[in-house]
């Protein structure tokens, strides 16, 4: 795979991967829908928690772009690393208990920020700096040494991986409002969060020894 495309292919997958996760939104926009026994309900839920999302990594992303326009490559990356095996033994110890509350009268405003603080607690935008720092910094032969030159591409990189979360979760959140149902988790529980906080620690680790 060409070392231009591959930034672009993991930022699509993390975004499938988030929308996959029951935490980032899909669960809640169909708990709403069954709680208001409306499919238009699990619709429209979807667009604030996806906002939400977008906007926790947007933050990652403009902080890796003024960050290396400022310090060398090699410097983000280690911190990046130390940063993201560090949120994975917070993740590991901490995550379980400290949950949103969100009521089932939430609005969109509520939605967004419950969507923005669970993004932002799972360190969703830490695992896009791998990505981010080959598309966006000086030595990317796509990206201009600039941060206003890299700009356009974190923004770019951000619309992908929201895009395809977006997607994702419509889709999975739709069908089981629709035609799956909740049984589905008693029977085919995936504990996600283990695999997200050995996907934090495995991603720092690499970024450290690369």
């Amino acid at each position: 795979m060409s070392h231009d495309v591959w930034p672009w292919v993991v930022l699509a997958g993390l975004g499938a991967y988030h929308g996959l996760n029951p935490a980032m939104g899909w669960l809640f926009a169909v708990a709403l829908g069954l709680h208001r026994r409306s499919t238009s309900a699990v619709m429209l839920a979807l667009p604030p928690i996806a906002l939400g999302h977008l906007l926790s990594i947007a933050i990652i992303a403009a902080a890796v772009v003024a960050t290396g326009a400022m310090t060398d490559e090699r410097v983000v990356r280690q911190a990046a690393g130390l940063l993201l095996i560090g949120w994975a033994i917070h993740h590991h110890i901490n995550g379980h208990r400290h949950r949103v509350r969100v009521g089932m009268t939430a609005g969109s405003a509520g939605l967004v920020l419950w969507s923005f603080l669970m993004a932002t607690g799972h360190g969703a935008g830490l695992m896009l700096v791998p990505a981010v720092l080959p598309l966006c910094l000086s030595n990317s032969p796509v990206a201009d040494i600039s941060a206003q030159g890299s700009l356009p591409i974190a923004l770019a990189a951000v619309g992908v991986h929201s895009g395809v979360m977006l997607a994702v979760t419509a889709v999975i959140a739709f069908s089981v409002y629709r035609w799956i149902g909740l049984s589905i988790l008693r029977t085919a529980w995936i504990n996600t969060d283990l695999l997200w906080t050995a996907a934090l620690a495995i991603t720092g680790l690499l970024l450290l020894l690369r």
